[in-house]
């Protein structure tokens, strides 16, 4: 276990100026075939890579992002007010050095930032597709990935990596495509969603769609349901935290020092809340929202669908991350991985990180993280390198 450290700030040391690359494949006849039995063509994907590949095409490690991520993971856009997702962790000598190792990230299928998804428009219709988009997997939005990968050149990764969605993507990968990793570092998740998962995903939907404004699903000439979606939003942001984190934040804190005796909004975690769900409108589609909830909810690799490869010449190495006060994937999930690999003889290290900012932890204990993660990757490509 790590014990508890402060926060480290962000230094300027990032990629620097980026633009997102397209990439375009499975046009007809050759249509990706959905994990539903469907079929999806052409399908795009946006995706972002720092650093380069180098000669032997052996550094290259694949970012996966979470819910409401994106592509663009660090350095800076030209109207950028801040930058990528996870910039304080991708840049010379930070966690994912890119003076060592090539960087990809890829917008998910089923996204709203460049890739594939119900706001693209359907070659059938010439309009959006909304709902007459195919109900998409966990393991679509890695097969897709895989389709980018091949496109690189990119024979082996050598890791996958990614906090909470991004996570289960990582796993995935291990699952559908153990042949071509070296090693994965899943951060705060777990081999299924749990029953509290999918109910606070299935709340989040019926906001959405108890919208007047969602129209079915076909709102895309009339504007977004808005307020359904920053509802979505609200209770989301809500798991994300951690009670300790709230207390610390916002206490009981009024707005303006006095109670309104109104129902609008008196503390300041209520005026928080609020803004993080009219902003979310301004930057992500509804349908995307519900499209990506069920995806992660149908995410299950338990069981007979587990992602601990059968092979015994499959030879991944792990690091799994948890945190302590993260009760929307709490650090038993993490352990169960832990203790499946372990049942294989595979190489896996588990550390559960002491913090109060609950599930939002991946993205802000920085310092510990980097520690970890660079550590782990030095290791992996110096047994790679030295042919071990």
């Amino acid at each position: 276990m790590i014990g508890k450290r402060h926060k480290m700030r962000s230094v300027d040391n990032g990629p620097g100026k980026i633009k997102t690359k397209y990439y375009t494949f499975a046009g007809p006849p050759d249509e990706m075939k959905l994990e539903s039995g469907k079929k999806l063509g052409p399908i795009t994907l946006a995706y972002e890579t720092y650093g380069s590949l180098n000669k032997k095409k052996d550094n290259a490690i694949l970012l996966l992002h979470a819910l409401s991520g994106d592509a663009h993971a660090a350095g800076w856009h030209e109207d950028d007010k801040k930058p990528g997702w996870w910039d304080n962790m991708i840049g010379p000598g930070k966690a994912f050095d890119t003076g060592k190792y090539f960087i990809i990230c890829s917008n998910v299928l089923g996204g709203c930032k460049g890739s594939t998804g119900p706001s693209s428009i359907n070659p059938e219709t010439g309009g959006p597709y909304a709902l007459d988009f195919p109900i998409i997997t966990v393991f679509d939005m890695v097969k897709a990935q895989k389709y980018l990968i091949d496109y690189l050149g990119i024979e082996k990764l050598l890791c996958v990596t990614g906090g909470s969605m991004g996570g289960m993507q990582a796993l995935q990968w291990v699952a559908s495509y153990p042949h071509r990793l070296v090693s994965a570092i899943p951060i705060a998740i777990g081999i299924k969603h749990s029953p509290l998962q999918i109910a606070f995903n299935e709340v989040g939907r019926q906001a959405i769609m108890a919208d007047p404004g969602w129209r079915d699903g076909y709102y895309y000439k009339d504007g977004p349901p808005g307020r359904g979606l920053a509802l979505a939003r609200m209770i989301g942001h809500i798991t994300y935290m951690s009670d300790v984190s709230m207390e610390k934040k916002f206490s009981r804190k009024l707005k303006n020092g006095n109670y309104n005796f109104s129902f609008y909004p008196d503390f300041e975690v209520e005026g928080y809340l609020h803004y993080k769900g009219d902003d979310f409108v301004k930057r992500f589609d509804a349908n995307s929202y519900l499209y990506i909830t069920k995806a992660i909810d149908y995410f299950d690799l338990s069981g007979k669908n587990s992602f601990v490869p059968e092979d015994k010449g499959i030879d991944i190495k792990f690091l799994v991350i948890s945190f302590k006060s993260d009760w929307l994937y709490p650090p038993y999930q993490s352990r169960e991985i832990v203790r499946l690999l372990k049942a294989r003889s595979m190489d896996a290290t588990y550390c559960e990180i002491d913090t109060d900012y609950g599930h939002d932890a991946f993205l802000i204990e920085i310092k510990e993280e980097t520690y970890l993660v660079k550590h782990f990757l030095n290791r992996i490509y110096r047994e790679l390198t030295n042919g071990k």
